[in-house]
């Protein structure tokens, strides 16, 4: 039952917690937004955390790999569009579960925006990343295992992302959704998608094998329960 719940509040209540954010609400109120999220973000880890399969040192670990993705997505600020953040998220994923990848996902962006400046983007930024985590979670041992599969992950997650966020571009524009205009954005945002795709694999490969390697190895090491 916790896990439905878990998976109910990362699919469902909190995009529509995002989306009635940018209809029903002014744009200065994407504060209140961006901490509701958040908020909702933290209940699937501490239900996780309840059932006893997360101790304090994952924890750290965990507080560790969101350090490193917002930092990685403030030293790259200079290149548009080359960013680590989606890797971090997704190893975190990969080795800690789905509810551990939304969260790291969600507070990376919240936590850097401080640094690029927040904003009504801030919530779809989010839950962009948070639902890449979550789906790497989902498919952790298959991303383990073949580093292709890593690579096609770290190129889907590249559009994905576009395609979520061209949906705060379209609400911005037009203060509802335009689908034509919406088909224009991701045509328009295709060299950006292209360039984040592209970081995204080269990220994984670079950082997967050798980040996980020191995961395991922790986890080994104080007998930690990793996914």
């Amino acid at each position: 039952m916790k896990k439905r719940i878990s998976y109910g509040i990362m699919f469902l209540l909190i995009p529509a917690v995002v989306l009635c954010g940018a209809f029903l609400f002014p744009a200065k109120q994407y504060a209140w937004i961006s901490l509701c999220a958040a908020v909702l973000s933290c209940v699937p880890f501490f239900l996780r955390f309840e059932r006893g399969r997360v101790g304090t040192s994952q924890m750290i670990l965990i507080a560790s790999m969101t350090a490193l993705s917002v930092l990685g997505r403030v030293l790259f600020a200079p290149i548009p569009g080359f960013k680590p953040v989606t890797a971090m998220v997704v190893i975190t994923a990969m080795y800690f579960g789905g509810e551990a990848g939304f969260l790291t996902g969600s507070l990376s962006a919240l936590i850097s925006n401080f640094w690029f400046g927040q904003g009504p983007w801030t919530p779809f930024q989010m839950f962009s990343w948070g639902i890449l985590g979550l789906i790497a979670g989902l498919l952790a041992d298959p991303l383990k295992r073949s580093r292709v599969m890593l690579a096609v992950y770290g190129a889907f997650s590249g559009v994905l992302y576009s395609v979520i966020m061209d949906i705060w571009t379209v609400l911005w524009a037009d203060g509802y959704f335009n689908l034509s205009r919406y088909a224009a954005a991701m045509v328009s945002a295709l060299p950006f998608t292209a360039v984040y795709a592209v970081s995204n694999v080269i990220f994984l490969l670079l950082l997967g094998k050798s980040i996980g390697k020191i995961l395991d190895r922790i986890g080994t090491k104080y007998g930690l329960q990793m996914r």
